[in-house]
């Protein structure tokens, strides 16, 4: 039922004129979800405390809660005769609510509370939806989803995944916002991550690490009601730049079961590096920062090695933000292993000098759906200089792709292979104690025969006629023995 009501929402939203991509989709829809979970958040504590024999404070003022403007009802059933409409509900929603919400930022206690989220989320979003009545069709929609069971959680977090996932393909930089979910599982499975560790994404996108982590940890057996209250505030952390990047990540994470998302809206490279303190690092970092992008001059101040590629500024961010023992996986462009410029052996350098990367995962052309550039992920402990790192060339025997993904299989054996760091066909070691002043670590699978280059043209016809002249000789000799 869900999965219908979501593409309801879109087939109405297509024919808005206000919406035009599935990245203007995926906002508005996250908006009005964003409402209808507190709504039905704040029905569920209020019933809590009736049965506490307490009184309930409400988040959110009587006029501005879902069930009063969105989906007013008299017994159970929708009240038509006094629902907003038209030009009256798109009065409302953008000259009062929005503003109203908005508003929560500043009167919040403090930025880790609901609603301090509220009044960022409201304060960075608008209402794209021109008619009023196509608002009134989707507001309906909304309100058969519920988030009272955890099943009905499940079911929609999994919907919204696909949305995100389908962003990828809408143009602009939707790509940006997904990392192929078997990838980030295998990263985690590496990492392992435990209760009581902090993990910590400045490039969160969507949160789809964070929210598969939050996943990894809830599912383990025997957890005490302490474990899961530190799960839910003194876990996970995230910064994200981009507005909607923000909302989708505020919102993927509420759906994953984490109520009041620790994500800050900022751009974490405007930070100083030599400004982190020792509390303000964490114990594991599982990130996909974009790369590709120049930062300007006055952002590349913030850090010792000076460089405009965006992806090698955040890796020096990475660094300085895990703790001693801390444990990191990055995603990042194959060619930082090689690139012969100051920054990327710079880098190098400082990353293996100051953690011991003990994994290399090459991913093949495809990982990315819509992006053409080869990755690899560095999986990194900090504290102790890297003495030998191992390496897996991960191919799925298969051309990936939108029809052909990266699925959990194809990552067993790279994940069974790691514990033990084992050679095989696709894995071997490298004492980078032998590497050069360049700490160049772009090494071939040395268990695969390169193939003998093609040869030129003109080559062929030489040895051709080499052969001929050579041919020509041995007749001339036995003619001459006859």
């Amino acid at each position: 039922m869900f999965e219908q009501t979501f593409k309801n929402i879109d087939d109405i939203l297509h024919k808005d004129s206000g919406c035009s991509s599935e990245l203007d989709y995926t906002e508005q829809t996250s908006w009005m979800l964003f409402l209808k979970y507190l709504d039905d958040l704040e029905q569920d504590k209020k019933i809590n405390a009736e049965l506490m024999f307490e009184d309930y404070q409400y988040i959110i003022d009587e006029e501005y809660r879902w069930s009063s403007w969105a989906a007013p009802k008299v017994d159970g059933e929708f009240d038509y005769d006094n629902a907003l409409i038209g030009d009256d509900l798109m009065e409302f929603v953008d000259n009062k609510l929005f503003h109203y919400l908005k508003g929560f930022k500043q009167r919040a206690e403090s930025p880790d509370t609901i609603e301090y989220k509220i009044g960022e989320i409201f304060g960075e979003i608008k209402n794209k939806i021109q008619s009023g009545y196509a608002l009134r069709d989707c507001l309906e929609k909304v309100d058969e989803l519920r988030f009272r069971s955890q099943e009905e959680k499940h079911e929609l977090s999994h919907l919204y995944e696909t949305k995100i996932k389908n962003m990828g393909n809408a143009g602009r930089n939707g790509g940006e916002y997904y990392t192929p979910r078997p990838l980030i599982r295998a990263m985690i499975d590496v990492v392992q991550p435990k209760i009581g560790e902090t993990i910590y994404d400045g490039a969160a996108g969507s949160a789809g690490f964070l929210c598969e982590a939050f996943d990894y940890l809830s599912k383990k057996e025997g957890l005490s009601t302490q474990d899961l209250d530190t799960l839910q505030n003194e876990t996970f952390y995230a910064k994200e730049k981009k507005s909607l990047a923000y909302v989708i990540a505020i919102m993927n994470m509420i759906l994953h079961g984490i109520e009041a998302p620790n994500v800050i809206h900022t751009n974490t490279l405007a930070e100083n590096i030599a400004d982190i303190q020792d509390s303000e690092r964490h114990d594991i970092i599982l990130a996909n920062p974009p790369f590709g992008g120049k930062e300007r001059a006055e952002v590349q101040q913030n850090f010792p090695i000076k460089t405009g590629e965006t992806a090698f500024l955040f890796l020096q961010h990475f660094i300085k933000k895990l703790r001693a023992g801390g444990r990191g996986a990055v995603v990042i462009k194959n060619t930082f292993l090689s690139n012969t410029d100051n920054a990327a052996i710079a880098l190098r350098k400082e990353l293996l000098e100051n953690c011991n990367l003990h994994t290399v995962l090459d991913c093949p052309a495809g990982t990315f759906i819509g992006a053409g550039v080869k990755t690899v992920v560095l999986f990194f402990e900090k504290g102790s200089a890297t003495q030998k790192t191992w390496f897996y060339e991960l191919d799925p025997g298969r051309k990936m792709g939108k029809t052909n993904p990266l699925n959990d299989n194809d990552l067993k054996d790279f994940v069974a292979l790691q514990k033990t760091f084992s050679d095989s066909y696709k894995s071997w070691s490298l004492d980078i104690g032998g590497l050069d002043a360049s700490f160049d670590l772009s090494i071939k699978n040395p268990n695969v025969e390169e193939e003998a280059p093609l040869r030129k043209t003109s080559e062929i016809i030489e040895e051709i006629m080499t052969l001929d002249k050579e041919s020509e000789a041995i007749l001339m000799s036995v003619r001459g023995l006859l």
